[in-house]
């Protein structure tokens, strides 16, 4: 309950006006509690900055690792159906 009084707190500091950094905090602070998961909730805010800033053509301003990290993430999303498919 503390943690997440502690991260709601800065939730005021989103610059909201800036769809860019809006959605992926948004979606980042939803699933957390939805999927009961602290990752599936970062991963969804990285996934959604890396592809944003990619289809608005900033990606050269995304950092290499959060590259790496996103596609990590869609790594560990994707394990569960892909497991299921086979």
């Amino acid at each position: 309950m503390i943690v997440g009084a502690v991260m709601f707190r800065q939730v005021g500091g989103i610059d909201l006006t800036d769809l860019r950094t809006a959605l992926p905090a948004f979606l980042t602070v939803v699933v957390m509690p939805f999927t009961y998961s602290i990752a599936n909730g970062i991963g969804a805010g990285f996934i959604t900055y890396v592809l944003l800033a990619a289809t608005t053509g900033r990606a050269r301003t995304v950092h290499p690792l959060m590259w790496v990290v996103a596609v990590a993430f869609v790594g560990y999303f994707a394990v569960g159906p892909l497991r299921s498919l086979l």
